[in-house]
């Protein structure tokens, strides 16, 4: 016999399971009055996703059902390439109508625009509700580093994902063959660069971003070695054109125009990093993020071969430049909850142990560099580990917190390009600075 459920034999069947039934009842709701965290609270919706194309976005993808499958949420994802991703989110969020619910960030990029048009949203109040946050997700363990990233005038309008410090790859046999040790300096850096570059057999001494924007960070992480950032005070000042800043820019020149490969004036990391693989560099300057690249054998020519070295000293200072990956909700989306447990998944402790494991990234964890089966279990050598701990007790930030980080980059970028094909760091600097300025100043009025 056919049984027809109406709606008061619904609220017969909740008054029995000792529900409160009411014309609003969903899942949602009966989840909420248990008091207790729930991942199938949300079970039955569907987040896009936008992530840049990176080893860490690739660990999301490779793990992604499992996160289907424990909370019941569909998930759709669009990678694509970090300059690219940046502008089209910038783009979707001014539309009013972004496409995606959860952002991939880069703090040392997005945090204070992101912030200043209230694009993301707080997550505060989910962090500090039981039903929304698993006691196990461990707040406490996330490092204050991490935290403070995430935090912009009091809020949390993110989850800290991954920490970035810079190291210098290198290719040991190639050292090896030419009887080079390891720089322990900036300047033994461009030694041992113009020893090893040897255009005739296809080989750069050294690799780096030449490209515009792309390419800042790569002379900030020279220019901590003289113990210098790019921004001083509140408000900031630029610290851009002084005689450290160019000295760190004219090492910048030295080493792509004299010991760079051809065409390095339009490489990303992406370019360096096939270089690299294809064994035609034998130094190259980046994040901690690749050696999953260099250590595959259908990618990589020279597994076994890269060594991972803590960035060396300058004349002032010794520092590895940091900077910090997010992942945030976006304001207008109409399922926060559900690409809140997105965001809770992708940072908790088991995927923070499998980003170290893989070498895909560095978590802002404090219980990852002391989880035994994870170090024990690395994909990637223990010298890139040992290297990641090093310079984590190094590690400044290089980049400055300011809201036209996007305009600093390009400003500056273009400066650092042009001393490539040959024009004065000084120059170029102190002209770069003047056109950055004004930019700076209203930005701080605004």
């Amino acid at each position: 016999m056919k049984t027809t459920m109406n709606r008061r034999n619904l609220l017969k069947g909740a008054a029995a399971a000792g529900v409160l039934a009411s014309p609003m009842l969903n899942t949602k709701t009966l989840f909420a009055q248990s008091g207790a965290f729930n991942w199938k609270r949300f079970q039955g919706q569907s987040i896009e996703v936008s992530l840049i194309r990176s080893p860490r976005g690739d660990l999301l993808k490779r793990h992604q059902a499992e996160f289907e499958a424990l909370t019941g949420i569909k998930v759709g994802v669009e990678d694509i390439p970090e300059q690219q991703q940046r502008q089209k989110v910038v783009i979707e969020f001014n539309s009013g109508r972004p496409s995606f619910d959860v952002v991939h960030l880069s703090y040392h990029v997005q945090k204070r625009q992101f912030a200043k048009a209230r694009w993301l949203a707080e997550v505060g109040g989910y962090l500090n509700d039981a039903q929304l946050t698993p006691a196990e997700w461990d707040r406490a363990d996330v490092t204050q580093r991490g935290l403070d990233y995430a935090t912009d005038d009091g809020k949390i309008n993110s989850l800290p994902w991954s920490v970035d410090y810079w190291m210098l790859y290198y290719n040991k046999e190639l050292f090896q063959a030419k009887g080079v040790a390891y720089p322990k300096t900036i300047d033994e850096i461009v030694a041992a660069a113009a020893k090893l570059h040897d255009p005739a057999n296809g080989v750069a001494g050294f690799v780096a971003r030449g490209l515009r924007n792309a390419n800042v960070p790569v002379w900030t992480q020279l220019l901590l070695g003289w113990g210098q950032d790019t921004t001083t005070g509140n408000p900031p000042r630029l610290l851009t054109d002084t005689d450290d800043a160019i000295a760190a820019a004219r090492v910048y020149q030295t080493l792509l125009r004299n010991s760079g490969p051809q065409g390095v004036a339009g490489f990303n990391w992406n370019e360096a990093q096939s270089l690299f693989a294809q064994g035609r560099a034998a130094m190259w300057l980046d994040g901690v993020g690749f050696a999953p690249p260099l250590e595959n054998r259908e990618r990589s020519r020279i597994v076994g071969k890269v060594g991972y070295g803590i960035f060396p000293a300058g004349p002032k200072a010794h520092h590895a430049a940091m900077f910090g990956d997010g992942i945030g909700i976006a304001a207008g989306s109409q399922k926060k909850e559900a690409a809140y447990l997105y965001c809770l998944w992708t940072t908790n402790k088991q995927m923070s142990n499998r980003l170290l494991q893989t070498g895909s990234g560095v978590p802002f964890r404090r219980s990852t560099f002391n989880d035994q089966a994870t170090l024990s279990a690395l994909t990637v050598p223990k010298d890139w580990a040992d290297c990641v701990r090093g310079s984590g007790e190094i590690a400044r930030a290089a980049l400055p917190v300011i809201g036209p980080v996007t305009e600093f980059r390009d400003v500056f970028g273009t400066a650092l390009t042009n001393t490539i094909g040959g024009a004065d760091p000084a120059a170029e600097l102190r002209r770069a600075t003047a056109e950055f300025r004004p930019v700076l100043e209203r930005s701080e009025q605004g």
